[in-house]
């Protein structure tokens, strides 16, 4: 019988897939003014064409491996602790960075946008905070937007999201118990294999097109008026948040077959080869809405988010293993890269503004410039006094 316990050793490997992620996520941010048609906290710059499909490629799957991630380490976490200490843990961890950070970090963008953009006579960054971010004043005329007022997360809305996820998970937990004690202790699940994965593929393509149909990529609501949602890709989070659960609980992560994962990693390598062949402005890959290209991105980027996240972590489970000393301390610090990383990425981008560089190049200096910093600048942070439990 199997107990379902989950295993609490530290897998080097994983850490290694995180510091590659949150790579990947600043990757991504630097690319924003120069390829994709997204807003941005930069506007007016040059674009590329391949810079807007690697925003793509990265916004199919990238998000939903940090959540499975972050997932897998949640029941063997709450076990060790127990479910009090784990929800405050977990408030800590998470909460305060988006309470703090929705003060600080996001209003500090959000005010140099206002000031570079938007066209309105110049306010102190006080009044500002008051009328206009936390929406105080009167809405000026001609808003142009994104949102009245400014008052968003940001790219702390991952944060958000996953403190949401684990307040649900814990909560189906508790109701679970009695159920888990009458049945006693229950089988190993197998790990999917290729059936079980294209299933999982069709069935998220399902969901994504019939939640595009209302809420295109890109759009954002909150729910209860503080979750800041993007519900075009809530199917890709949420199954893969509820997969890295039961992975965590069923040890999938080591029992895994390296030989489907393997498959399924070229298959997402020949998709993303295919997908920068065509363009992330291909005629045949839509938004959203009851239209032929909006159905087939469904289906490209749903196979892209499975083959992408379960060849990743096939290639660093079985590639990737090292633990060296420089590789924790990036660990350790790629939480608050993600967290401090925007600020930094955009003070680059406003400076190269009008520098004359192709779009590429301006994306390649921001990556330079900003990531390193945003490292050593988290690895600065979290050593300060109160900040390693929060960092």
């Amino acid at each position: 019988m199997y107990t379902s316990t989950p295993r609490l050793r530290r897998l080097a490997w994983l850490d290694n897939l995180r510091i590659a992620l949150t790579v990947l996520v600043v990757v991504h941010h630097a690319a924003q003014p120069y390829g994709p048609a997204d807003w941005w906290y930069v506007e007016g710059q040059p674009r590329a064409g391949a810079l807007a499909t690697l925003s793509a490629v990265d916004g199919s799957f990238f998000m939903s491996l940090f959540f499975f991630v972050s997932a897998v380490l949640i029941p063997g976490s709450c076990e060790r602790h127990g479910t009090r200490r784990f929800l405050r843990g977990r408030f800590v961890r998470l909460g305060i960075p988006v309470v703090v950070g929705a003060l600080t970090i996001v209003p500090g963008l959000m005010y140099a946008y206002f000031t570079h953009y938007r066209g309105y006579p110049p306010m102190p960054f006080t009044r500002y905070f008051t009328d206009v971010y936390l929406g105080l004043g009167e809405e000026p005329a001609g808003w142009s937007g994104p949102s009245w007022p400014d008052l968003q997360f940001g790219h702390l809305w991952f944060v958000q999201n996953l403190l949401a996820c684990t307040v649900v998970y814990v909560v189906l937990r508790r109701l679970g118990r009695p159920l888990r004690v009458r049945r006693g202790p229950g089988r190993a699940v197998a790990p999917p294999g290729h059936r079980a994965l294209v299933a999982l593929t069709v069935l998220l393509a399902g969901a994504t097109f019939l939640v595009r149909l209302r809420y295109p990529l890109d759009a954002w609501v909150p729910v209860l008026d503080f979750l800041q949602v993007e519900p075009a890709r809530v199917p890709q989070y949420a199954a893969f948040f509820a997969l890295g659960v039961v992975a965590g609980r069923q040890d999938w992560l080591e029992r895994f077959d390296a030989r489907v994962g393997l498959v399924w990693l070229a298959v997402g390598a020949s998709g993303v080869a295919l997908l920068f062949l065509a363009g992330a402005d291909s005629r045949w890959f839509g938004p959203g809405g009851a239209d032929v290209p909006s159905a087939v991105w469904a289906v490209c980027e749903s196979a892209l988010c499975v083959s992408l996240c379960v060849g990743l972590l096939t290639l660093f489970r079985e590639f990737v293993r090292g633990g060296a000393r420089w590789s924790r301390e990036l660990a350790a610090s790629s939480y608050g890269v993600y967290i401090i990383h925007v600020p930094l990425v955009v003070a680059v981008q406003y400076a190269l503004a009008g520098r004359g560089l192709s779009a590429a190049g301006s994306w390649c200096a921001a990556v330079v410039l900003a990531l390193p910093s945003a490292f050593l600048l988290a690895a600065g942070l979290r050593r300060l006094p109160g900040l390693r439990r929060v960092l």
